[in-house]
């Protein structure tokens, strides 16, 4: 598998790049920006980690989770009103995030695999 190519990890870097870049735009409730921050900008920096070495498992489980963690941080962090742009924005970019990291765990253990030597 070549560094640099796989779409999973593009998309889950757009994802977390959208999720920091939306703080500009919604309004914040709770701990939105806070959150949508920290999150987004893990999202990104694991993207490019997998990016580089597309064989880290490892790191395909850590974006599953920062998924997840944008995904829920709407309720975590109080603002999960449904008129809300930042909790639809988290829950998009969560989402989607968490199914490119589930999409990519399997190809990731093929590479880790093939990198072995038998």
């Amino acid at each position: 598998m070549k560094k640099w190519t796989r779409w999973e990890d593009w998309v889950a870097v757009a994802a977390g790049a959208a999720a920091m870049l939306s703080t500009l735009f919604v309004p914040p409730m709770g701990a939105s920006l806070a959150l949508m921050l920290a999150l987004g900008g893990l999202l990104v920096i694991s993207g490019l980690v997998n990016l580089a070495a597309p064989g880290l498992v490892a790191m395909e489980s850590v974006q599953a989770a920062l998924g997840l963690l944008l995904f829920v941080s709407p309720w975590i962090g109080g603002y999960v009103d449904t008129a809300s742009g930042a909790a639809w924005m988290s829950w998009i970019c969560g989402a989607v995030a968490l199914v490119v990291a589930v999409l990519a765990i399997r190809p990731s253990m093929q590479a880790h695999q093939d990198a072995i030597p038998h």
